[in-house]
């Protein structure tokens, strides 16, 4: 995100609800009553004082609003038809795509994961604060912000996760490549850079000097639990280190439309390949591979194929929804990036796309976080027969009947858990 492409609008004031965060959980962003299977409490909700952290940069402020209680399953019932937007690199430019689509998520009952770059946090004149594994030191494939910058995307930080979204990590620098990226690091490495990625949120007032500025309204040590290699590079070490920090998920390997494992202590959320309309392959659910298999390249290519590039990656999307929808309703794992590649089709794309499916009936347009907050509170046994449903294959039997058997009990404490009685 290079700074000649920063806006210059002012940092509005946080969101009038951010002092008592918890008291906006009940409205504000439009979903409905019950939406996402979420159970609302008796009553007005507590309010909730903040609490600055560190420099003030972050702060506790409550539980996050709007996020829905999970439920498991009943007896027979059919699986909702999860779908994750994500983006890769999360932060607000002269595009302004991260303000655009907080506003198309609230349209269409959704919420989404923002994979934050920490780089996107860092001042470039404070580069040298950046230490890669392997590189020099104040070195990045992605290079670094300015004060505008890092304002804009605080902004788009703070509104998102008090509509409920998701913030991730996309780590750093963004290296990539054989012999200098990523996927030669060691879990000693990874665990380096991850808590790089949280100090250059947990410290952007000290770093920028807007010291008077809002605090983010979260923990980032508490609300960091997954993330995306760059380039899906260096999985296994990074899943290693990921475990030992505490992280709940991945979403950085290559799988089928089947329903997610856990592998490794991680839920394994990669992502998925889809049909390209018109041709004899799939490709991933990621606007860079539609965009390599179309034109190329990052530069843009025949403005008279934008069109149908976009169509083509629209309709490879809702060909993938469509097969696990009416098929084994496997989640569907949708990864972006804020680009304009190609005259911007692929933005067009994952707009129409999101239009498209999340205003259907049994969808659920969550973050990953979510997800794995339902995929948590089910019954084992249930989850172990949804996995064993091929792609696009729901089962011959019946929903009904295939997952009739009385679940166990949920364990205590298991989020979506009912009441145990002493």
């Amino acid at each position: 995100m290079a700074a000649n492409r920063r806006v210059t609008a002012s940092l509005t004031a946080l969101v009038a609800c951010a002092a008592a965060l918890a008291g906006c959980a009940e409205s504000g962003n439009g979903v409905k009553e019950g939406a996402h299977g979420a159970k609302k409490g008796a009553g007005a909700p507590l309010k909730s004082p903040v609490r600055l952290i560190g420099d003030g940069s972050t702060a506790y402020t409550g539980k996050q609003p709007h996020l829905p209680r999970p439920e498991r399953l009943k007896p027979g019932q059919k699986p909702p038809q999860f779908v994750v937007f994500s983006w890769d690199g999360a932060g607000e430019d002269s595009q302004k795509l991260f303000s655009h689509f907080r506003k198309v998520a609230k349209r269409n009952d959704a919420t989404m994961t923002y994979f934050l770059s920490g780089v996107y946090m860092l001042p470039e004149k404070k580069r040298e604060l950046y230490k890669p594994p392997r590189h020099l030191t104040g070195s990045s494939d992605i290079g670094f912000n300015d004060r505008r910058g890092i304002a804009d995307t605080v902004e788009q930080l703070r509104g998102a996760w008090l509509e409920g979204n998701e913030i991730g990590t996309h780590f750093n620098g963004h290296f990539c490549g054989a012999g200098r990226g990523v996927g030669e690091w060691s879990v000693e490495d990874w665990k380096s850079e991850i808590k790089q990625a949280k100090s250059f949120v947990k410290s952007w007032k000290t770093n920028t000097g807007m010291k008077g500025a809002k605090p983010l309204p979260f923990d980032y040590d508490k609300e960091l639990v997954g993330a995306r290699t760059p380039c899906l590079e260096g999985q296994k070490n990074f899943m290693r280190a990921a475990r030992e920090l505490g992280f709940r998920y991945d979403t950085s390997g290559v799988n089928d439309q089947l329903w997610p494992k856990k592998k490794d202590g991680l839920w394994d959320l990669s992502m998925q390949l889809v049909p390209v309309p018109g041709r004899t392959f799939e490709t991933l659910t990621m606007d860079y591979n539609f965009m390599v298999n179309q034109s190329g390249t990052t530069s843009q290519g025949d403005p008279s194929m934008h069109e149908y590039w976009g169509d083509q990656m629209r309709d490879g999307l809702l060909q993938g929804f469509d097969r696990a929808y009416k098929g084994n309703r496997a989640p569907l794992i949708i990864g972006n990036h804020f680009e304009s590649w190609n005259g911007g089709t692929y933005m067009r794309a994952i707009e129409e796309t999101i239009e498209k499916v999340c205003t259907k009936s049994e969808v659920r347009c969550v973050s990953f976080r979510q997800l794995a907050d339902w995929l948590d509170a089910q019954d084992p046994k249930v989850l172990a027969r949804l996995v064993k449903l091929p792609v696009g294959q729901a089962p011959k039997e019946g929903w009904a009947r295939y997952l009739s058997a009385q679940p166990a009990p949920a364990p205590k404490g298991v989020p979506g858990a009912p009441a145990h009685k002493s």
